[in-house]
């Protein structure tokens, strides 16, 4: 923040000082809103968003996280489950000898640096709006307005979703709007071995100790640091609709350091 902001807000009432906030964030989404509902590509995905409102009523999915604890989970229980993959999670595909039934990224680095691989996975594919500059509309995607800001849980994801800094939380909008009754998380170990400031970006220097994969965000990509705290306030409102809908979220992250929702032990969810 610059010291002359930073002086304005020192020396502003903070009522006032959130009243203006708040003002300056509902005239950038109004802004914005316009090319998010009108765009040919918003309208396909709309569409396409439509389609899949309540299509799994009653079903469960598993939100698949990237973290190292994968590597002790037996993923290949999941081969006739509806799962949710994340960014790079595709990095795994040919070690499981199976792909996540959806696709979703969100993040802007992300998109950025692997748009064409991202883009070539053959399943129903979620990205951010923001990030249409680095892709092509195709078949079996879409694009979410997602935002950075403005608090919410969004039951419908045809409108403005916000992100609440972590893909996760996505993931379990759109398992919402689908109608999925339980959503299982696993590898969201909520824990990173790279420190800093939330939100800064930064260029990996070497192999990743952060997910599955050493090469997942390797030497030379560059990536943000992660902001647990913001990721729990999202967690704390998506427990919150899950319940009041009787539905439920539940963690079966293996040595995950998440505490928003009930743990469950991953190899209880499947029968003998």
């Amino acid at each position: 923040m610059s010291d002359f902001k930073e002086t304005i807000k020192k020396i502003t009432p903070q009522p006032v000082w959130q009243m203006a906030s708040r003002g300056k964030m509902r005239l950038n989404h109004l802004s914005l809103w316009p090319d998010a509902q009108f765009h040919p590509w918003r309208q396909q995905s709309i569409e396409m968003l439509a389609e899949l409102k309540d299509k799994y009523k009653g079903e469960r999915c598993f939100i698949i996280g990237n973290g190292p604890s994968l590597k002790n989970t037996d993923v290949s229980k999941l081969k006739d489950e509806y799962t949710f993959g994340m960014n790079r999670i595709y990095m795994a595909f040919d070690e499981w000898d199976f792909m996540t039934s959806f696709l979703v990224c969100v993040n802007t680095l992300v998109i950025e640096q692997c748009a064409a691989d991202l883009m070539a996975q053959p399943m129903p594919k979620f990205f951010s709006w923001r990030s249409r500059e680095h892709m092509e509309m195709r078949d079996q995607m879409a694009f979410l307005h997602t935002t950075y800001d403005g608090e919410k849980f969004s039951e419908d994801v045809r409108g403005r979703m916000w992100e609440g800094a972590t893909v996760t939380y996505v993931c379990l909008q759109l398992a919402f709007h689908m109608g999925f009754e339980e959503a299982i998380l696993i590898g969201v170990d909520h824990s990173f071995a790279s420190k800093g400031e939330a939100n800064k970006t930064i260029t990996s220097e070497g192999d990743d100790p952060n997910h599955f994969n050493a090469q997942y965000f390797g030497k030379g990509f560059r990536w943000q640091l992660p902001d647990l705290d913001t990721s729990e306030v999202g967690y704390h409102l998506a427990k919150y609709h899950y319940e009041k809908a009787g539905r439920k979220i539940v963690d079966a992250t293996i040595g995950g350091k998440l505490q928003v929702f009930p743990k469950v032990e991953y190899d209880t969810l499947f029968e003998d």
